[in-house]
């Protein structure tokens, strides 16, 4: 029998059920076109339960389509998608009730009140009375609007209305939650205060699958970072992963007096004697850095400072695809 451990987040109660699957969510080779548009081309995830996956790439990269196929919005032309090991399309009521969705889109009524938006969808999967209301009212807490509860979301602004649609998702309290870039259009204190929500769910160990083409919230948030691009994606793996398998140089730049080397045994650099700075490039800072000071004390230079530039994803993505993750 599988014991139900609570957790504290704040003042709401997520409940997590330890699951006996290895795998989540699990994408096998979805394909979909639109016309001659190929959005999805043979795309395969794997999500474990508890992980945090994050779904980057620019804009029409497909990241919302392949969302819309996983919650079964949409079918996929090839290709099948299967939620705590179920099939989702034979399984579609089922899978639905495990599954909470925020859409890029918001999904609010304007002329209701928060509560009565997230009693409204509570009741789609059979939440009522007394346990609705009080977990609507736990939610509201939790997001930081148990003030605003009674106020229309029409006067809301755009970062409140966010938060709203988070805890519409929730009301059912699902295993998988599906995020399609639910910080677009906002400021940064909203978008910050979203990402402590983001931080407080992925503690409490739910398994979400996020996209976004914001590099900055992949690298703070993600376990695992899927690169998407043109409908295809093209490199998988965390942060650290992904800079190992894209070869993506990082640098140290070292500012020195006197002269600097005309060489570094075993490492590209690149000097500007006018400003009296060399570059180290190298493909493991952290475990070359010590190398890289015993050559630069044994050829003679004086280090005054040094500076560690880290490959970030931008550009990881420049690297993989020969351009700009915005443009």
């Amino acid at each position: 029998m599988l014991v139900q451990k609570k957790y504290n987040c704040f003042s709401c109660i997520f409940t997590f059920t330890p699951q006996s699957e290895i795998v989540m969510l699990q994408v096998e080779h979805i394909s979909k076109k639109f016309q001659s548009l190929q959005a999805v081309q043979d795309v395969s995830l794997h999500l474990k339960p508890g992980e945090f996956y994050g779904l980057l790439g620019p804009n029409g990269a497909g990241k919302t389509t392949t969302i819309h196929i996983i919650s079964a919005i949409m079918p996929p032309d090839t290709g099948t998608v299967f939620i705590a090991g179920k099939d989702v399309y034979k399984n579609i009521t089922d899978v639905k009730m495990r599954m909470g969705i925020v859409p890029q889109e918001i999904a609010l009524y304007d002329d209701m009140n928060a509560l009565e938006n997230l009693l409204f969808w509570g009741s789609l999967y059979n939440m009522k009375g007394n346990a609705a209301k009080e977990k609507a009212l736990a939610l509201l807490a939790w997001v930081g609007l148990a003030d605003r509860k009674k106020d229309l979301v029409k006067t809301y602004s755009g970062g409140m209305k966010r938060r709203i649609n988070i805890a519409c998702a929730l009301m059912h309290d699902p295993a998988l939650i599906l995020m399609d870039e639910p910080t677009v259009g906002i400021d940064p204190q909203s978008r910050n205060k979203i990402y402590e929500i983001l931080e407080d769910l992925h503690s409490n160990k739910k398994t979400i699958l996020y996209t976004t083409h914001y590099m900055e919230e992949a690298e703070r948030l993600c376990d695992t970072i899927g690169i998407i691009d043109r409908g295809k994606i093209i490199a998988e793996g965390s942060l650290q992963e992904l800079r190992s398998k894209s070869k993506t140089q990082e640098s140290i730049v070292i500012h020195y007096e006197g002269s600097a080397p005309a060489a570094l045994n075993g490492f590209t650099i690149q000097v500007h004697d006018d400003k009296k700075e060399m570059m180290v490039y190298s493909q493991q800072v952290k475990q070359d850095l010590p190398t890289i000071v015993k050559l630069c004390y044994e050829a003679g230079v004086t280090i005054q400072n040094m500076e560690v530039h880290y490959a970030n994803l931008e550009t990881i993505f420049l690297t993989l695809t020969g351009r700009q993750l915005r443009e």
